[in-house]
């Protein structure tokens, strides 16, 4: 086929009402009900292409209308074309001269540009019949490195050093491949810490994910000190000082409070404290890891990290220890592989921020393509999963004995049921006009 033409783009606003049980509530959010821009790609071919970029509710409609005002950029396109200068089109898609004003490469317009670029990805996978792992594993070291915008980094990490580091890499691959077929890679499980937990159910699941496998596990923390010393002492009682074990602040702390607190919960041996201070300050984050390196706490950042500039000042600065991409958060697959690249030069293992709405869908592709093709290796490295809202898609992970099991299905595993999206597109979805009716939820102001 010469030509594939992109005919139509569709976005819908789905919401799931998780803050009825205080799923995924923290220290900053509170009250998130799981949410999405799905983007739907449709071709002349018969190819569709399924994205998403991940929300907390209120808000995802600005998401989706910034989807539609990128729309005219994608629609009618030959999506072949785009694949073979995908660099180019990402740039143009992220440099419309009045969209970027009010980004620019950040913020709204960036989770519109991630939900088009990953539905663009799953299309691209969809075509090819392999899934995205497996469609950049195969990839050419040259074709890889031609999807990636290197502006703004070109300082750090240069075309030709990311075409470098994976043809050192290209021994092995076969066998790592099979590798991580037979084995998977390795999670670790924040399901049993949301802030919003009682104690007997956080004491149950560590009990259960113990039981299933895991030997990570990550905690919230961050509005009362005395709480979190009980919680991390109770969490220790039941997994133990041979298994890890997080926490996480998602921003809620000034640069010393972040210090003072974590050192007051250095007696648990934690391996990192997560997002301790505002996602933008990076020099404030390098002042807490040199403060808690004497302790053996890391810092661990990236899931509200703007784009690729930010992730390369917090790599410069020895800002972090890991570095935690996120499958919707900055534009796409092309910006996060640039952020492998530079996450490998910097020697920083990339552990994904994962959960939410089809991030532990997507995520599990990168890692496993960062295993096999670039990396090389997994030590170190652990992708985040929580179990929740995976029985809303087609082809959700697959999570045994503490593995994600690398999917077969073609695809960036993003298709959500058609059901899911009947009951749950808001606010006229059947669960959502139920919970209205029954009180549960105050409809919307027209």
């Amino acid at each position: 086929m010469d030509t594939i033409t992109i005919t139509d783009i569709d976005v819908k606003d789905l919401r799931f009402p998780t803050s009825l049980h205080a799923d995924g509530s923290d220290a900053m959010h509170t009250d998130p009900n799981y949410s999405c821009a799905y983007v739907t790609i449709t071709t002349d071919k018969g190819f569709e292409g399924y994205g998403l970029t991940f929300t907390l509710g209120r808000g995802t409609e600005v998401v989706t209308r910034a989807c539609e005002s990128m729309f005219r950029l994608v629609k009618g396109r030959n999506a072949l074309n785009i694949f073979a200068n995908f660099a180019s089109f990402w740039r143009e898609l992220t440099s419309d001269s009045q969209m970027r004003w009010i980004g620019p490469e950040k913020g709204v317009t960036h989770l519109a540009t991630a939900a088009i670029v990953n539905a663009l990805w799953d299309l691209w996978a969809r075509i090819e019949g392999k899934p995205v792992w497996k469609l950049l594993t195969d990839l050419t070291p040259e074709q890889l490195v031609s999807t990636i915008d290197f502006r703004y980094i070109s300082d750090v990490i240069t075309k030709e050093e990311a075409i470098s580091l994976l043809k050192r890499k290209a021994e092995g691959k076969e066998k790592r491949e099979k590798l991580l077929l037979k084995n998977g890679y390795s999670a670790y499980t924040t399901q049993v810490g949301w802030l919003g937990y009682s104690d007997t159910k956080v004491s149950d699941l560590c009990q259960k994910y113990l039981d299933l496998g895991f030997t990570s596990f990550k905690a919230k923390v961050g509005v009362n000190i005395e709480e979190d010393i009980k919680r991390c002492r109770l969490i220790r009682k039941v997994i133990g000082y041979e298994n890890k074990l997080m926490v996480d602040a998602n921003q809620i702390w000034e640069v010393e409070e972040a210090i003072d607190w974590v050192k007051r919960l250095a007696e648990f041996k934690l391996t990192w404290i997560e997002e301790p201070t505002s996602p933008d300050d990076v020099l404030g984050h390098a002042t807490i890891a040199r403060a808690l390196e004497p302790y053996g706490i890391g810092v661990a950042t990236g899931e509200m990290c703007a784009n690729r500039v930010m992730f390369k000042q917090l790599l410069q600065a020895k800002a972090i220890k890991y570095c935690q991409i996120d499958s919707a958060r900055i534009g796409g697959i092309n910006e996060i592989l640039s952020v492998y690249f530079m996450a490998l030069k910097f020697g920083v293992p990339v552990c994904p921020h994962a959960g939410g709405i089809g991030l532990c869908e997507m995520v599990q592709h990168l890692q496993m393509w960062d295993f096999i093709s670039l990396s090389g290796t997994s030590e170190d490295r652990v992708i985040e999963y929580i179990d929740q809202q995976h029985e809303h898609f087609e082809n959700p992970t697959n999570v045994k004995n503490a593995h994600y099991m690398p999917p077969l299905v073609p695809g960036y595993s993003t298709k959500l049921k058609n059901q899911t999206i009947l009951d749950f597109e808001y606010p006229n979805g059947a669960e959502w006009q139920r919970m209205f009716n029954e009180g549960i939820f105050q409809k919307p102001i027209d």
